[in-house]
């Protein structure tokens, strides 16, 4: 029953009270006087300054009946204060909506699920109203407090802790719509408001059993689906708080996810942390991406002492970040992520070495089970580079290139590259390993309009170090980095495997005619990549895909840089790798020695249709076949069998077996080539990097040195013979040279003979061999007779000692450069 007054006090009580009680009925289960509601809503219109006085009333009264459990009165109180501030909210309803808060606040603090409901309801309506001026003493922290201790209800009943729940995510819906539109907007991003807020959305989001569905742009869910499911609510409002989010407040929003999913354990598994980053990515604006990578890069450095599992698991969210920020903005953060992954990638390595180096007795389980968990997180390091430079323009994926690459370890040097030394040799191959994975993963799809522009000097020279090239492994790494980046009409998959292919018309090979920038590459740099090749032809370690991926990486650059020169270099190469194989000065497996003569073929067969020379294709494929017949095993179709039979040697093969330089020649030369270079042997290119590398230097095959042996006169011989060496000829030359001149002398010839083409080198030793003919005669006047054959052959007589005649050619004197 309503407070009952006298009459006499009746009279004497003011307007506002009288309109105010008479609302309330005897019972309050007749509800709302209507006509007295009207008669109290016109009067607050005529009377705006009497609103507070109204509000202030009504919360009197609401306040009596809540502590008395009148909740009839409570309910006809709370839909009176609806209507009124419906009606007003045109005016100036301030000191009303102060009176209004207060009442909210009495049934949030009530331990009734309805009156907590109810005051939720009215909340959100008051929310969805927009007020003429802003509020600049109004704060709603009891409301976010409020309403976020209401989204972790544990009431016993399910169905009522359904329904508190949604009221609490409904309340802190009302709550940013508020204070955005508001201009006191800031004040609902500061942390202590955030903290609360996104953890308890995020603790109703956790619900949703297909996570998978919920990703994506936001959803238009039906008015039921709301109201009946928490996580859906819970998670358009999350939609929604984002989707407000600013450049100033951004780190505000997210900084919470990741103390949130660290409390509840979520990285591992991380399904529904990679389920949140993505509601995050598509609900933030664009321009703001950066930031979530930024918080993610930070939020990965300081957990990295943690389990791999969890490492794993956060950068596995970065990589669903950074794969849907490539496609629009990326901010200044991109070498940030490259620099960090890379770094965590260095401490995984490092982790995973010194598990392996502890490891003993019954402790080895649990150390192969921590070292596989590195290797997923190595795995998604590499995944998360290759992703994220694979998305970036090209303009910036070359940037990255260089950056990888300058970050592969080399070994035997001390560079800028990622510090590895004290992971020794087998953790640098695993860094070396992986860094050319995500290489390969970022040169992905990379399609520059010049061969210089994917392969810079910068870029290149590290490539193709002989360092990189002393593991199988890594050596296919680099040539399918290679393909990537030469390959510019995917033509890959039509060339893939190794074999004698009968038409390559039928391949229907897409290509362009080269390039002025294609032409100048490759003589500038060609003689590294045949380089390359005929190194990687000769490791005795090679495997079948050793052997495809070389195929193909002749196949690509006929494809993409031949022209006539280049043509026949790359004949000069094939052939120079089949004399290495005849000769076998490397000592190299039978199997490597086939398959190298099986690539040889294959590419000649390739080669001489894509030049459709028919002298040539007649040539080669006359050599396939006899060796289809006497020699199957030099062919990639049965070499390359895991049952073929290898010959126990090669030294008794015919010549028909094998591809001559004077046949080709002769067929080319008819068909308007220039042949006059392919009767110089191709010899690889020295560079600095031999070196450096553990295998023995290409310097020591292509050392100049003379060889002059004692002849066979005995009767001329004497006891006391002067022995002339190289040493005492050149002292004689010059006895005055200081020691550091000597030695800048011998710098700049070993850097000649490294730089150099072979035809200048030979070309300059016959000159060299000239000049220490007279010089020889007038020092230790010398008598040199005429060659006795055309050979070019010269014998050298020092007073009674004879010298046996000596190759004019082979007469090399490198000092004298």
């Amino acid at each position: 029953m309503p407070d009952r007054v006298c009459c006499c006090c009746a009279a004497l009580r003011p307007r506002y009270k009288r309109l105010v009680d008479n609302i309330f009925p005897e019972d309050p289960k007749d509800g709302l006087v209507k006509a007295d509601m009207e008669k109290l809503t016109f009067y607050a219109v005529s009377a705006p300054e009497k609103l507070d006085r109204i509000g202030a009333y009504l919360a009197e009264r609401l306040s009596r009946d809540v502590v008395r459990h009148r909740y009839g009165y409570v309910l006809i109180a709370m839909e009176a204060l609806d209507q009124l501030l419906m009606a007003c909210h045109s005016q100036s309803i301030k000191p009303f909506v102060e009176s209004f808060l207060q009442m909210v606040a009495k049934l949030l603090e009530s331990g009734e699920p309805k009156l907590q409901v109810l005051g939720t309801n009215s909340f959100v309506k008051f929310a969805n109203i927009e007020e003429d001026t802003p509020s600049y003493h109004r704060r709603y922290d009891f409301f976010v407090s409020r309403f976020s201790a209401m989204c972790h209800s544990c009431h016993s009943d399910p169905e009522t802790r359904t329904e508190i729940r949604i009221a609490g995510i409904r309340g802190i819906q009302g709550v940013v719509r508020k204070t955005v539109n508001d201009e006191l907007r800031a004040t609902i991003w500061e942390p202590q408001h955030m903290d609360k807020i996104v953890p308890s959305l995020l603790f109703n989001m956790q619900k949703i059993e297909d996570i998978d569905s919920r990703i994506g742009p936001p959803s238009s869910p039906t008015g039921g689906e709301k109201e009946e499911n928490p996580a859906v609510l819970a998670e358009n409002c999350f939609r929604e708080l984002l989707g407000r989010a600013t450049y100033g407040n951004m780190n505000n929003a997210v900084r919470p996810v990741f103390a949130h999913l660290d409390h509840h354990k979520l990285w591992d598994p991380n399904e529904f942390a990679v389920s949140c980053f993505k509601i995050i990515m598509y609900s933030i604006q664009a321009q703001y991406s950066h930031h979530v990578i930024q918080e993610t890069l930070g939020h990965l450095d300081a957990r990295k002492r943690d389990s791999p599992r969890v490492r794993a698991g956060i950068i596995q969210v970065l990589l669903e970040a950074v794969a849907i920020a490539a496609k629009g903005s990326i901010g200044p953060t991109v070498l940030e992520v490259f620099n960090t992954l890379l770094k965590h990638l260095r401490l995984s390595v490092d982790f995973e070495l010194g598990e392996r180096r502890s490891s003993t007795g019954s402790a080895s389980f649990s150390t192969s089970s921590k070292e596989s968990d590195e290797r997923i997180v190595q795995n998604a390091i590499i995944q998360t580079i290759g992703f994220f430079g694979s998305n970036l323009p090209d303009y910036q994926r070359s940037e990255i290139m260089m950056f990888v690459m300058g970050k592969v370890p080399v070994l035997g040097t001390s560079s800028h590259s990622l510090d590895t030394s004290h992971l020794g040799d087998l953790g640098t191959r695993r860094i070396q390993i992986m860094l050319l994975r995500s290489l390969l993963m970022v040169t992905s799809g990379y399609n520059a309009k010049t061969i210089a522009a994917a392969l810079p000097a910068p870029f290149l020279d590290p490539l193709l170090s002989p360092s990189l090239m002393e593991d199988s492994e890594l050596r296919q790494l680099v040539l399918e980095i290679l393909h990537n980046l030469i390959d510019r009409h995917d033509n890959r998959a039509k060339l893939r495997g190794i074999r004698i292919i009968p038409d390559v018309s039928d391949l229907k090979i897409k290509r362009d005619k080269i390039s002025r920038q294609d032409v100048s590459f490759m003589k500038k740099h060609g003689q590294q990549l045949y380089r390359h090749i005929y190194l990687g032809c000769k490791e005795d370690d090679n495997v079948q895909k050793n052997f495809e991926l070389l195929f193909t990486s002749l196949a690509l650059i006929t494809i993409e840089l031949a022209n006539e020169e280049v043509v026949i270099d790359l004949i000069r190469l094939a052939i120079a790798l089949q004399d290495i194989i005849i000769i076998n000065e490397d000592n190299l497996p039978m199997f490597n020695r086939c398959g190298v003569m099986a690539l040889v073929a294959a590419y000649l067969n390739f080669l001489s249709q894509m030049i459709a020379v028919p002298a040539f294709c007649q040539h080669v494929s006359k050599v396939i076949e006899t060796r289809t017949v006497e020699a199957s095993y030099f062919l990639p179709e049965n070499i390359f069998k895991d049952k073929c039979i290898l010959p126990k040697s090669l030294e008794k093969h015919e010549k028909n077996l094998f591809f001559l330089t004077n046949k080709i020649a002769e067929s080319l030369g008819g068909s308007g080539y220039s042949v006059e270079r392919l009767s110089v042997p191709y010899v690889p290119q020295v560079t600095d990097e031999d070196r450096l590398s553990r295998r023995k230097s290409i310097v020591d095959t292509v050392s100049i040195q003379v060889d002059i042996l004692p002849g066979n006169n005995t009767e001329d011989k004497v006891n006391n013979t002067e022995e002339i060496t190289f040493e005492a000829l050149k002292k004689a030359i010059d006895n005055t040279g200081l020691e550091e001149q000597e030695k800048e002398k011998r710098r700049l010839v070993i850097e000649k003979f490294q730089k150099a083409p072979f035809e200048e080198i030979a070309a300059q030793c016959e000159t060299k061999a000239n000049f220490l003919h007279d010089r020889l005669a007038q020092i230790l006047e010398l008598t040199i007779r005429p060659p006795p054959s055309p050979s070019g052959t010269m014998t050298i007589t020092a007073g009674h000692a004879h010298y046996q005649s000596v190759p004019v050619y082979e007469m090399k004197f490198p000092d004298l450069f």
